[in-house]
């Protein structure tokens, strides 16, 4: 059997390597220069005015939201296209996430939906930047301000990301990212909050570290906790990473362009595809490549298109089930199948396909054989003048 493909994988150097070996050999493993270091590497790669680094993505967003005045009894429109820490944090503090579909093309929240959802509960609107696609923040920055919502941005797949030439980083009034090691850089695990909002980033930069806040003026040991915080600190370790990596952000995000390119002129010509979309004003850093299935012009559903490929060493995935679908989501506040029909028709006939900068020509190839082999195999034959296709019954 040909080696497999993962859908993602860190790209980790001699550099990156030295750097953190560095660290090992001095006296700071955490706490120390290398956080303040990194986030000022961060705040200026995004031209954000103030940067958090953080243990993970998810703390992130916890504290965006609870920096954002989000308590309980509030309500946070987002989308239900996304990973669970979005909404998990949110039912963290006891706030209730209100999901408003997707857009067909982009796949981020659809912005002709959410004022219907507005209520005096509202309190924000959380996007999500799917794939690394940029939401459309002109648009939903107009519905905030008339509403006085704030807007969070996690943008765990778009570091890299532009939307109308501003980076992501620099348009919400918090943004989130995430450092995991399927994410444009990486930490191992770890995240950073990005902000202009200087209120925003003392209340999360004080609930970092148990909610602590110094006080030299009455003795160099003395401190004062006005609210509890969390150890959502991270490490001197992370940073040398995280600083060594973001030295190849721009490389990473064109490496991952040029296979996106790929991917799109050969699979483009596939009727039984639908390939990604991407806005003229956009520049997406693509953490995921997905397509869809055209599940009427196939005699297989979609269950049986991954199994074929993973036995062809391809790692799809599927990202991801709508929370919507989700059993404790369901239960807790009422949602069922049919609220949400664009993100579950997407959830029926989407695929990630590999795709991470490390990737080698042979490897991008043997992705599209193998998709061009299986989807063609598995094709319904076009009937009559007009070309429709045969009726196929399936389990989905």
């Amino acid at each position: 059997m040909k080696p497999f493909i993962p859908y993602a994988k860190q790209w980790l150097d001699k550099r990156d390597i030295r750097a953190v070996l560095k660290v090992l050999d001095s006296d700071w493993l955490t706490q120390g220069p290398l956080v303040s270091k990194f986030e000022q590497a961060m705040a200026k790669s995004t031209r954000a005015r103030y940067a958090l680094a953080l243990n993970s993505g998810t703390a992130a967003l916890h504290l965006a939201y609870l920096a954002a005045g989000i308590k309980a009894g509030d309500e946070v429109i987002t989308t239900p296209l996304t990973f669970a820490a979005t909404s998990n944090t949110l039912i963290h503090i006891g706030a209730r996430p209100v999901f408003v579909d997707i857009d067909p093309e982009t796949l981020t929240i659809d912005y002709r939906k959410i004022e219907e959802r507005v209520t005096k509960k509202t309190k924000a609107i959380a996007c999500v930047d799917f794939a690394g696609h940029p939401c459309e923040y002109d648009e939903i920055g107009r519905i905030a301000k008339k509403h006085n919502l704030a807007v969070i941005d996690d943008a765990a797949h778009s570091l890299g990301s532009q939307y109308k030439e501003k980076p992501i980083g620099s348009i919400a009034d918090i943004t989130t990212l995430s450092f995991h090691p399927v994410k444009t850089i990486t930490t191992g695990e770890g995240g950073m909050l990005l902000t202009n909002n200087k209120a925003y980033y003392e209340r999360a930069k004080n609930l970092r570290h148990h909610g602590i806040v110094k006080k030299p003026i009455k003795g160099p040991w003395y401190y004062e906790i006005k609210e509890p915080g969390f150890n959502y600190r991270i490490t001197d370790i992370q940073c040398a990473l995280g600083l060594s990596q973001l030295k190849k952000l721009a490389m990473f995000v064109k490496k991952r362009q040029e296979i996106v390119n790929q991917y799109n002129e050969a699979l483009a010509p596939i009727p039984q595809l639908i390939l990604p979309t991407q806005k003229p004003y956009t520049t997406p850093a693509w953490h995921l490549y997905i397509i869809q299935l055209k599940l009427e012009k196939l005699r297989a559903n979609r269950k049986k298109i991954v199994e074929k490929l993973i036995q062809q060493g391809i790692g799809v995935q599927v990202h991801y089930m709508p929370l919507h679908l989700h059993p404790y989501y369901q239960k807790t506040f009422g949602y069922k199948r049919g609220d949400f029909p664009v993100a579950e028709r997407y959830y029926e006939r989407v695929i990630t396909l590999p795709l991470f900068p490390k990737m080698t020509q042979a490897q991008v190839k043997r992705v599209i054989a193998s998709v061009k082999d299986i989807v063609t195999k598995y094709s319904l034959k076009k009937v009559g003048k007009e070309g429709d296709y045969i009726n196929y019954t399936r389990s989905l």
